[in-house]
């Protein structure tokens, strides 16, 4: 997957330069499906590769839709569940997320999120509203036990207590773009010991070494009707969203009944990846990356686009707000 970054930057960075005096809505519309191809190789292998089984409960729309994807964080391997159930809608390339700001230093990719339409937030007091509001999100809990109870909230076990601000900026700014707030509740099959006690997610490398062989999403659509937009409702209602998350979790990892740990209440229905979504992503990016490999000019290309991609990309972030 990171063998094939330069290729994909330079077909990017070729785009970008020759769609300067075009329409921005061409660039962006070329732009998400260059991006949905990349991410279709990344599911190749994170689910066709790895073979895990998707078990999913609820209905997942046929159509496309501006969301809000809610979901619970476990592990580095949590934001490939949202590339799992977009890429079962048809709308990989319109995937925008919310990011940790130490990830903005990777190699290549942290600058070319940003470009993309990431968003790059710190977990700190200090939060820049209008830079949030100038993107499309996809947006994740944070937080710790200490942090509800100094709120007055139910301290959670089996989820972090979500902070409301980003959130509730998101919302706020897209409400009369968007027409529903995706929950989502991920567990992962495999992190209960031989005591019954629950382990630690699998971390990306250990999810690609096949280390887990099931995945169960709990799927749940929210109109924005039913969202209130006040702050001090808005928190408790998304306090509440993460509560029924803790009980759907105690429910999988907790239960006494054979027949109900280790799933989701309702009609868990396995999803399979078609290899006709991934594999000709995999033919074609391979397939640039190993021409530029083939030659001693496209070698130098490919390690010039790696060391001075990085190093200017660094520069870039340092320095734009």
């Amino acid at each position: 997957m990171l063998g094939s970054a330069p290729a994909y930057l330079l077909s990017w960075a070729a785009w970008r330069l020759l769609s300067a005096p075009l329409p921005a809505r061409l660039y962006h519309r070329v732009d998400d499906r260059l991006y949905c191809i990349y991410q279709s190789m990344v599911l190749f292998f994170f689910e066709n590769y790895t073979g895990v089984e998707i078990v999913i409960y609820g209905d997942i729309p046929k159509k496309k839709e501006n969301v809000i994807y809610l979901s619970n964080h476990q592990c580095t391997a949590d934001w490939i569940i949202a590339d799992m159930l977009a890429i079962r809608q048809d709308a990989l390339g319109h995937v925008r997320y919310v990011l940790k700001d130490g990830l903005k230093w990777l190699p290549l990719y942290g600058w070319y999120f940003s470009q993309h339409g990431g968003v790059y937030v710190k977990r700190s007091a200090k939060f820049d509203e209008k830079a949030m509001k100038m993107k499309l999100l996809m947006q994740a809990e944070a937080g710790a036990p200490e942090f509800a109870s100094k709120e007055g909230l139910a301290i959670l076990k089996h989820t972090l207590t979500p902070r409301m601000k980003a959130s509730h900026v998101a919302i706020e700014a897209m409400q009369d773009h968007l027409d529903a707030v995706y929950d989502v509740t991920v567990a992962y099959e495999g992190t209960l010991d031989a005591a019954g006690q629950r382990k630690p997610a699998p971390s990306m490398p250990e999810f690609l070494c096949k280390e887990c062989p099931r995945v169960h999403i709990h799927f749940e659509r929210v109109d924005m009707k039913e969202v209130p937009i006040e702050p001090m409702f808005f928190r408790r209602w998304l306090h509440e969203r993460f509560e029924i998350k803790d009980r759907l979790l105690t429910g999988f990892y907790e239960s006494t009944d054979a027949d109900v740990r280790c799933r989701f209440p309702g009609e868990g229905r396995r999803s399979t990846l078609s290899l006709t979504k991934t594999l000709p992503s995999i033919v074609l990016l391979g397939g640039l990356t190993l021409t530029l490999l083939t030659t001693e000019s496209g070698r130098n290309l490919y390690f010039k686009t790696w060391v001075y991609g990085t190093l200017l990309g660094w520069l870039w972030m340092n320095v734009s707000p």
